[in-house]
């Protein structure tokens, strides 16, 4: 479900990207003021247009998609390998014998450095 949740995100984050770059801007009326067209420039801009819908609604899946991925990602109760997640405390380091051997049973005192 996570994988198939991040494959909709990023392709709406690429269909957001596209239909944003097609859309003409506001500024794109201006010139048209002064050329005699028949719509205002500050007025009202009519009914959207089918890009404007489109961006909304990829918007509204992207804001989604993005909120259950923060959600879960907060709420993650295994690790990546698909086990349990272990708390960093309990976390150990197997070692054999011959590692245990090289570990100083005693600190040095203060003042003092190991020779090795």
């Amino acid at each position: 479900m996570h994988i198939i949740i991040t494959s909709v995100h990023v392709l709406m984050c690429v269909a957001l990207i596209l239909v944003v770059l097609l859309q003409t801007g506001k500024g794109a009326d201006m010139g048209a003021a002064f050329g005699g067209s028949s719509q205002t420039v500050f007025g009202s801009s009519g009914a959207g247009t089918f890009l404007g819908k489109l961006t909304t609604i990829f918007a509204i899946v992207f804001m989604l998609t993005s909120l259950w991925l923060a959600y879960f990602a907060s709420h993650k109760t295994s690790s990546i390998i698909g086990g349990p997640a272990i708390p960093a405390a309990e976390r150990t380091i197997p070692m054999d014998d011959t590692q245990k051997a090289d570990i100083p049973i005693e600190a040095p005192a203060a003042g003092e450095t190991q020779e090795q």
